[in-house]
């Protein structure tokens, strides 16, 4: 099987009193990518996120998205600030002396000033959070790549159609060459002989002229190498896997040879035709920017 590089998936899972949402989406992108977006308390975990993500991603753009739910408070703590209420309380005596004001401070207002009562989470157990979020992650991750598949499947199908195309395009410019060359020595010996009258033609010269004429419009060793990486192509696609780059390179190469069978056409059948193989060619890169 091949994968296409954009996908979605999406799992949630609980562990305890922690809920875990995870979230994949991608777009192509020539290495892998991985944008993480998630709460700081998961921050220690990242590391062992990457990992796992690598197991099942090659490549792409992929942003992750990773939240945490708490059902309870149990984590979470009043802490009493002791040393900072008392200098705010010796500051505010200073000032009641300084101004001769009266020192009407409250233990209820006092309470209120900044960071004297403060709520502080405790810290949870990595082994813990880990056990949950792995589990969201591998669910995540599954379907995002199931996704993934189900789009390479249809590239992949796309992409053998393209190549067949490609091929019969081959096979004409195979089975036409010869037929132009036959057409172009008859038509250099009806043009010497109005040229000669009754005179006696020029076999080795005709032969000659002819086999300039082949050198210059032969395409026998590009058409062999285009079919040779269509077929390569072809065998890539079905044997699977993460073949983007590999696909990506046989693509150069039957566009190389697809432009030198069009700069030789001598022959407005050939020309069209290789315009065509050009513009399928074109078509087939643009798929295989998709494919992992």
């Amino acid at each position: 099987m091949i994968n296409s590089m954009t996908g979605f998936g999406r799992f949630e899972a609980a562990e305890g009193s922690r809920k875990f949402t995870v979230e994949l989406k991608s777009v192509n992108h020539r290495y892998l990518d991985l944008n993480i977006k998630m709460p700081r308390q998961l921050n220690a975990l990242e590391s062992g996120i990457r990992s796992l993500l690598r197991e099942y991603i090659e490549r792409g753009k992929v942003d992750v998205y990773i939240t945490c739910e708490k059902d309870t408070q149990e984590d979470v703590s009043l802490k009493y600030n002791s040393a900072l209420a008392a200098t705010y309380l010796s500051y505010l005596k200073e000032m009641a002396e300084e101004f001769q004001l009266e020192n009407d401070i409250r233990v209820s207002s006092l309470s209120r000033y900044p960071d004297v009562f403060v709520m502080e989470e405790t810290p949870a157990d990595e082994e813990e959070l880990w056990n949950g979020l792995e589990k969201a992650l591998r669910g995540a991750c599954e379907q995002f790549v199931s996704a993934r598949t189900r789009e390479g499947e249809h590239l992949k199908a796309d992409l053998l159609e393209k190549l067949d195309e490609l091929l019969e395009n081959v096979d004409f410019i195979e089975r036409r060459s010869p037929q132009i060359m036959a057409e172009y020595r008859s038509r250099l010996e009806d043009k010497v002989k109005e040229l000669l009258g009754d005179r006696q033609l020029d076999d080795s010269r005709i032969a000659t002229e002819v086999t300039i004429y082949a050198d210059k419009i032969c395409v026998d060793e590009e058409t062999v190498r285009l079919k040779s990486h269509i077929l390569a192509m072809k065998e890539a696609l079905t044997k699977g896997g993460p073949i983007g780059r590999k696909l990506d390179f046989i693509a150069q190469e039957m566009n190389r040879e697809a432009n030198t069978i069009l700069s030789k056409a001598n022959n407005i059948e050939i020309s069209d035709v290789g315009i065509n193989m050009k513009t399928g060619i074109e078509k087939i890169r643009e798929q295989i920017q998709n494919i992992e």
